[in-house]
């Protein structure tokens, strides 16, 4: 076994930074948040894929309204970039709510979360994003919150510390994770409606490409949308990135009209390939296949031959190779799969063309 490449062991506390100039990453920079905030359906009938999850929503917000009381407590997981946030908002604007936004990294405190609450108005949305690295003392106080609408605030401290009830009004909360296995039981027993948001098709991004292109006020041909969306890697907030680059090379190298060939060949300007690689995918599995044969290989051998840190390696590069089957984790190591051989254009030894990457028992 690879000692420096055990799987088994406890996911990280804090997520590892995206790396800043990547395009195709899911974080959203200033850039993309300004542009999103006037991108974003209103409603839930502009609201492009997830069906599951917006037939059930809407449900659930149609029976709240008739009912005259507030929504149940939701909770969103999935990917960045899926549309967490845009849901949340088209909550509150479904129920006719103000929304306050903020996340679970800000609230560190017991007292931050107290505070938070307190200055709810009745039927209030409550978006609460990365819910999961909110403080164990600011969980705790959130369980009473959601249940009975109530919290207990402590004044003073040791023996004559005493615990002031504090009645709130009726709220909903929205909670959005990216790593819903971190969330307690109790937690998340609390929320009335629970969705995980899948990554989308490329029609559905192809959907997602036209209308953004419209509002931007963007011409572009059928042919050039399903390119971009073809690149996106399944999620709208990349779609919306590399939409914004390929007007750019289409104003600059065309007549500002986006088509396959224009949308190609800005592409590969910016280094995303048809796959939606980019220059640190391709640099992973360049290393794996033309250094270590395909492979197994240890997570930190790897790292150093790209150059990266093993924790850019495994949180920003891997999930995306794993989840487009070019590359497989194994107890013995990282190796790549016959796809990955295919895709980068290179004949795969006898061994990884058969799927293993071991050699077989008598060696032939």
């Amino acid at each position: 076994m690879n000692w420096d490449d055990t799987t088994g062991g406890s996911a990280p506390e804090q997520p590892v930074a995206p790396l800043a100039d990547r395009l195709v990453g899911s974080a959203a920079d200033g850039e993309d948040q300004a542009v999103e905030a006037a991108l974003r359906p209103k409603d839930l009938g502009e609201f492009i894929g997830q069906e599951k999850v917006r037939e059930q929503l809407d449900l659930v917000l149609r029976a709240a309204r008739a009912r005259g009381a507030t929504a149940d407590h939701v909770l969103l997981s999935g990917a960045p970039g899926l549309g967490k946030t845009t849901l949340s908002m088209i909550i509150a604007a479904e129920m006719g709510a103000p929304i306050r936004i903020t996340s679970g990294p800000a609230i560190q405190h017991a007292g931050d979360l107290a505070a938070i609450l307190s200055s709810l108005q009745e039927g209030e949305v409550l978006f609460l994003d990365e819910i999961h690295r909110m403080s164990r003392p600011a969980e705790e106080m959130l369980y009473m919150a959601m249940e009975d609408f109530r919290v207990d605030v402590i004044v003073g401290k040791g023996p004559g510390a005493t615990a002031i009830p504090l009645e709130l009004p009726p709220f909903t909360l929205v909670g959005a994770t990216t790593r819903a296995g971190l969330l307690p039981p109790p937690l998340r027993d609390r929320f009335g409606f629970t969705a995980h948001m899948e990554f989308y098709e490329p029609a559905e991004l192809e959907r997602v490409v036209h209308r953004s292109a419209q509002l931007l006020d963007v011409g572009i041909e059928s042919a050039g949308a399903a390119e971009i969306a073809g690149r996106s890697r399944g999620t709208p907030r990349i779609a919306n990135r590399l939409l914004r680059r390929v007007r750019d090379y289409a104003q600059v190298k065309a007549d500002g009209l986006i088509t396959r060939d224009i949308a190609g060949a800005a592409l590969a300007v910016y280094e995303v390939d048809e796959r939606g690689l980019d220059r640190l995918d391709r640099a992973v599995l360049n290393a794996l296949l033309k250094l270590f044969g395909g492979g197994p290989v240890g997570l930190s051998t790897l790292a150093v031959a790209v150059g990266e840190e093993r924790e850019t390696v495994e949180e920003v590069a891997e999930p995306f190779l794993v989840r487009e089957g070019l590359l497989a984790r194994t107890p013995r190591g990282r190796i790549a799969t016959p796809a990955a051989w295919a895709h980068l254009g290179l004949t795969p030894p006898r061994a990884a063309a058969a799927g293993n990457g071991q050699p077989d028992l008598f060696g032939t």
